[in-house]
């Protein structure tokens, strides 16, 4: 009797644990990056090849190193550029090589004083082994239609290694894009496509390629391509948000900060801001039964008078059916930089306004000052 009493508590639990819902993934700190040589992490890139592994950069003023940053914060493995430049690096990107094998793109790309003719894209095959080492990079030398400018964002399309480069600005920022591959046997003048928000500092395709986010200091934002913005993104409070990267999922993106023992943070992503690869499937509709037959005339029932056939009723015009929450906004005009600026979802513009409130009293009240003095 005691078996059978345990046996059916022990069924009991069981049932009771299948039926629990696993809670959601949430927001929340990855990792913090401890080792003493990466104190400007500028740039990020969810690793293709080792899970749970990020590679970063410094900024301008280091080394072309590499670093793969491993679960615990640690750096696993140090990549040296040979021959290569840190002039001014801003971004990472994931792409492959000819072969279509896994491969990083590093961005010399800032340009403070929007100059410099030298701007250039480095790449390097991701190792399959995580040890220190040195390769010598493939260089890429880009330019601009509309002349140089400063920029912190490489994007690469995982399908095309078709190259985005967008421009950091306050005002008349543009999203810059290859005609396509990369060529090293020439310079690459990237074309302005769209416009970009505010200082933008960095961005990152999706796995799929189905999505790219463009993040700043103040806030980040999803599109579907460029001039299609799909919608926000949560950003999290960082001192100086450099960088961010999709997951190998897809299903959540990392931000990294420059500083110090910076903190590396998730942030899962819903409803449209998913890749196509990781939404959900739309249930197809239940098919309706048909509707039963007519029933037989009756043997009793008269004759049936022949009837002149009715005219068919006039056509109308039906309303389009409306778009689905799925499809694609429509592309997005690249409006003047005043229009972009004067959008009330720009929080530079509220930045700015609350700083002007600042100086407007303070040179009240210095006048005020000045007058009882």
């Amino acid at each position: 009797m005691r078996r059978v009493i345990a046996a059916a508590l022990s069924a009991a639990g069981l049932l009771v644990a299948s039926s629990t819902p696993v809670a959601a993934e949430s927001d929340g700190k990855v990792a913090t990056i401890s080792d003493a040589r990466v104190t400007e992490s500028s740039g990020l890139a969810a690793s293709l090849r080792h899970p749970g592994v990020v590679w970063t950069h410094n900024d301008s003023g280091g080394k072309p190193q590499l670093f793969a940053i491993g679960p615990n914060g640690a750096v696993k493995a140090t990549i040296t550029l040979a021959g290569a430049k840190a002039e001014d690096w801003e971004a990472l990107a994931l792409g492959t090589d000819e072969s279509g094998r896994p491969a990083l793109y590093v961005g010399d790309i800032g340009d403070n004083k929007a100059q410099r003719t030298d701007a250039a894209i480095y790449r390097v095959p991701e190792p399959e082994v995580l040890r220190d080492a040195e390769l010598t990079p493939v260089r890429y030398r880009i330019a601009y239609q509309d002349g140089p400018r400063d920029a912190e964002a490489l994007l690469i399309h995982p399908s095309t290694n078709r190259v985005l480069v967008v421009s950091k600005s306050l005002i008349g920022a543009g999203i810059y894009t290859s005609a396509g591959p990369l060529r090293a046997d020439a310079a690459n003048t990237l074309t302005r496509t769209a416009k970009a928000p505010a200082m933008v500092t960095d961005g990152a395709y999706s796995p799929d390629g189905s999505r790219f986010i463009l993040r700043s200091y103040l806030s980040s934002d999803m599109y579907s391509a460029p001039g299609r913005r799909v919608g926000g993104v949560d950003s999290p409070v960082q001192p100086q948000g450099e960088s961010v990267t999709f997951r190998p999922d897809g299903a959540a993106v990392l931000f990294g900060s420059e500083g110090a023992d910076s903190v590396i943070w998730r942030v899962v992503l819903r409803g449209a801001n998913l890749p196509d690869s990781v939404r959900a499937p739309v249930a197809a509709p239940r098919p309706q039964p048909a509707a039963p037959p007519p029933p037989s005339p009756s043997p009793t029932t008269a004759p049936e008078v022949p009837t002149t056939p009715a005219s068919p009723p006039p056509a109308t015009s039906e309303p389009p059916a409306p778009p689905s929450a799925d499809a694609a906004a429509p592309v997005a005009a690249d409006v003047s930089d005043g229009d972009t600026w004067f959008d009330a979802a720009n929080p530079w513009l509220w930045l700015c306004l609350a700083l002007a409130g600042l100086l407007g009293t303070g040179a009240v009240r210095l006048r005020r000052a000045a007058r009882n003095g």
